[in-house]
């Protein structure tokens, strides 16, 4: 049960609803987590033994995707109705997670992870519809 001492856990249904405050934080969260994951894989990634130019170009993308769906966010929690929207921010959020987290994971461990090589394109499905919601 949340109390004083667990803040950042939800108190009830209607705290996990997406808001400006929220998605912002999560977007400037995700263009963060991109940048870094980007550094990384400019400098350090190349470095690991069985890494390829081609892991290399996909890390890129997922570390890409992730600054693209951050800074998407922080515009999204700027609109006055689109940031209470109650599935595009979560989606594009989340979707993004999936997306990029699953090429990393599947670039650092292939034979570890390789059962996320079917989720990336789900990652990338949710996203989509996501940004397709601000249309409606």
């Amino acid at each position: 049960m949340p109390n004083s001492r667990t803040p950042l856990l939800p108190r009830s249904a209607s705290d996990l609803r997406p808001n400006a405050s929220r998605l912002w934080k999560t977007g400037a969260v995700l263009a963060a987590f991109g940048m870094l994951t980007g550094a990384f894989g400019a400098h350090g990634l190349q470095k690991m033994s069985g890494i390829t130019p081609e892991s290399i170009r996909s890390w890129g993308t997922a570390s890409h995707y992730l600054v693209y769906n951050g800074l998407a966010l922080l515009l999204i929690s700027l609109h006055p109705r689109f940031a209470k929207h109650k599935f595009a921010g979560p989606a594009v959020a989340v979707g993004g997670v999936v997306f990029s987290g699953s090429i990393m994971a599947l670039v650092l461990a292939r034979d570890t992870f390789r059962w996320m090589g079917p989720i990336t394109p789900l990652g990338g499905s949710l996203m989509i519809a996501g940004f397709l919601a601000l249309a409606f």
